[in-house]
C-alpha cells in the first residue's frame, strides 16, 4: 500500500515517562529500514489519539511508523525492566526491539503510549537484533485488534509496516514494525527492575508515577503505595476473568509481561483455544504447562505477591505492618476474580440474577465440554439459540459433543434455571449473542493469513481476517468459514514467541 502524498503527521506529545531519572531507560532514536511499506493503518485509532490518518499514510508518515523518522517532540527511549521468566529472575530484561517514542492525550482524554515495535536494537536487547518478523507482528495486530472488540483490555495495533529487511530465526523472514499503543507499558518487572538493584529512591519514584497516571484517587488514600497495589491487583484479576471467558491463553505471563493498567500485553505465542481443555496450551516455549489456559489465574496472583514483595518498603515503615497489609491486599485476589468470572459467565449463559449454585452450573458445563470435546466459542453461541429444547438450533450444538447426552443433561438444568428467571425470549437471546462472539481469531486462520503475506506477499487474507474480527458478535453473510474449527490438518498445535 503505497503512500499518495507526502504531509509530515503531528503527533501532540507530552512525554511524563521521559521526565522520570535518566536510570529508568536508555535514550536513543530507532535504527532505520531499507525500504518501509505500509501493510494497514487503524484508521479509527489514529483519529481517537487525534492524529491525521491521511499524514500517516503518507510517505512522511510510514517513515515514522518504520523508525526511519523521528517525530517532533519525540523523546525515543527503550524502558528499563526486570522479570521472573517462567519462574526463574533475570534482573536486566528491558525493550530489546522496543523503542517509546513518546505520550499522547487522546480525543477521550486518556494518556497513551506510542511505541514501535521491531524498532531496531536497544542496550537491553541481549545480543538479539532488536527486529520482528512479519508474523508476529500480523499476530499481534490482528489479536490485540480482536480483543478490543470482545471488549478486553488490551494493548492495540495502530499500524503496521514491512522494512524490505529479513531477519534470521529459524529461517530467513521478512521483517516488519508494528506501532503500539498502550495506556502504558509499565510492567510488574519494571518495579522488580529497582527492586533488584534495592533502589528504593527510583521504586519510589516509579509508584507516584503509577499513581498519577493509573491510579490517582490512591495519592490521597491513608497508605497511596497499598492503593495502588489494590488497583492493580483489580484490574489484573478482572482482565484474567475476561480472557477465561472467551478461551485466551497469553502463553508467556512472565512479570514483565504484566501490565500496571491492567491490559493484555506481548502477544507473544497466544491463542484461543478450540476443541476445551483446562489444560490447552501452545506456547512453544512452556514445556511444563505453567501457562497453561487452567493456570492463568493462579499465575496472575503470583505474579501480583511479587508486586507486593517490592511494594512492602513503601507500604509501611514497619516491615511486619508492611507484610500484613500486603497479605491482606493479595487475599483478595480470589475473590475479586471470581466475581468478576462469575458474573461474566452468567451474562455468557444468559442468567440476569445470582444464585448459590452458579459456580457449580459453569464448572460441571466446562467439564461436559472437555469430556466431550466440544468447541468452546460454537458451544456457548450455541446457547444462545438453545433456550428451548425443541429449538432446531438445539440439534447442532448437540452434535458439537462427541456424545451429546452427556450435553442433555446439563441442558436440563440450565434451562429450569432459565425457566425460574422468565423463561426463554428473545431479549435474553439478544443479550447473549452480546457477549458470546461467533467470530475469534482462530489459530488456523491467523496462521494462513500469516503464511499468505511471507510467502506469497498477499495481504487480502489478513485484511480480511481484521474486518471479520471488527464485529465478532454479528452474523456476517459469506464469511461463515470464519466461524468453523480447524479440520485435523488444520490445527495449530504450537505457537511460537517473535524473538
Amino acid at each position: 500500500m503505497q503512500p499518495t502524498h507526502d504531509i509530515a503527521p503531528h503527533f501532540p506529545f507530552d512525554n511524563s515517562y521521559a521526565r522520570l531519572p535518566e536510570r529508568f531507560f536508555a535514550r536513543l532514536a530507532p535504527t532505520p529500514v531499507a525500504a518501509p511499506e505500509l501493510i494497514r493503518l487503524n484508521e479509527a485509532l489514529a483519529g481517537e489519539l487525534g492524529l491525521d490518518a491521511d499524514a500517516l499514510r503518507s510517505a512522511a508518515g510510514i517513515a515514522v511508523l518504520a523508525g526511519n523518522r523521528v517525530p517532533d517532540a519525540a523523546e525515543p527511549l527503550a524502558m528499563a525492566y526486570a522479570g521472573f521468566q517462567f519462574g526463574n529472575w533475570s534482573p536486566q530484561l528491558g525493550d530489546g526491539r522496543a523503542i517509546l517514542l513518546g505520550e499522547v492525550i487522546g480525543r477521550d482524554g486518556v494518556r497513551r503510549d506510542i511505541q514501535l515495535k521491531g524498532a531496531g536494537p536497544t542496550p537491553f536487547s541481549r545480543r538479539g537484533d532488536g527486529r520482528a518478523a512479519l508474523g508476529p507482528v500480523m499476530r499481534e495486530y490482528i489479536v490485540s485488534e480482536a480483543m478490543v472488540r470482545l471488549g478486553v483490555p488490551t494493548t492495540r495495533a495502530l499500524a503496521a509496516v514491512t522494512t524490505g529487511e529479513s531477519v534470521a530465526r529459524e529461517q530467513m523472514l521478512p521483517g516488519a514494525v508494528l506501532t503500539r499503543v498502550a495506556r502504558s507499558h509499565i510492567r510488574v518487572g519494571t518495579f522488580q527492575f529497582f527492586a533488584g538493584r534495592e533502589d528504593l529512591e527510583g521504586l519510589r519514584a516509579l509508584a507516584d508515577h503509577v499513581i498519577a497516571r493509573h491510579d490517582p484517587a490512591a495519592a490521597d488514600a491513608e497508605r497511596p503505595y497499598l492503593a495502588l497495589l489494590r488497583g492493580v491487583l483489580e484490574r489484573q484479576a478482572t482482565l484474567v476473568a475476561q480472557w477465561q471467558e472467551i478461551g485466551f491463553i497469553h502463553g508467556v505471563m512472565n512479570t514483565d509481561n504484566s501490565s500496571i493498567a491492567g491490559e493484555t500485553i506481548d502477544y507473544g505465542p497466544c491463542a484461543f483455544m478450540d476443541t476445551y481443555h483446562p489444560e490447552t496450551l501452545y506456547s512453544s516455549i512452556d514445556h511444563a504447562g505453567r501457562y497453561a489456559y487452567c493456570n492463568q489465574p493462579p499465575i496472575a496472583h503470583w505474579n501480583l505477591a511479587g508486586l507486593a514483595q517490592v511494594l512492602l518498603p513503601l507500604i509501611d515503615p514497619e516491615e511486619s505492618k508492611s507484610i500484613e497489609l500486603a497479605r491482606a491486599e493479595l487475599d483478595r485476589f480470589e475473590e475479586c476474580f471470581n466475581a468478576a468470572y462469575e458474573a461474566g459467565m452468567r451474562r455468557k449463559l444468559g442468567l440476569a440474577d445470582e444464585h448459590p449454585d452458579d459456580p457449580a452450573l459453569i464448572s460441571d458445563l466446562l467439564a461436559c465440554m472437555a469430556a466431550f470435546e466440544a468447541d468452546f466459542t460454537l458451544t456457548f453461541r450455541g446457547l444462545c439459540d438453545a433456550q428451548d429444547a425443541d429449538a432446531p438450533a438445539n440439534q447442532s450444538l448437540r452434535a458439537l459433543f462427541t456424545e451429546p447426552a452427556g450435553f442433555d443433561a446439563w441442558a436440563t438444568r440450565w434451562r429450569a434455571r432459565l425457566a425460574a428467571e422468565g423463561g426463554a425470549s428473545p431479549e435474553r437471546r439478544e443479550r447473549m449473542r452480546a457477549t458470546n462472539p461467533l467470530y475469534i481469531p482462530r489459530n488456523h486462520q491467523v496462521e494462513a493469513a500469516i503464511v499468505a503475506a511471507t510467502r506469497e506477499n498477499d495481504f487480502s487474507p489478513f485484511h480480511t481476517l481484521v474486518d471479520v474480527l471488527d464485529r465478532p458478535f454479528e452474523e456476517q453473510a459469506g464469511r461463515e468459514e470464519y466461524t468453523h474449527p480447524p479440520l485435523p490438518e488444520e490445527i495449530v498445535h504450537q505457537t511460537f514467541c517473535g524473538t
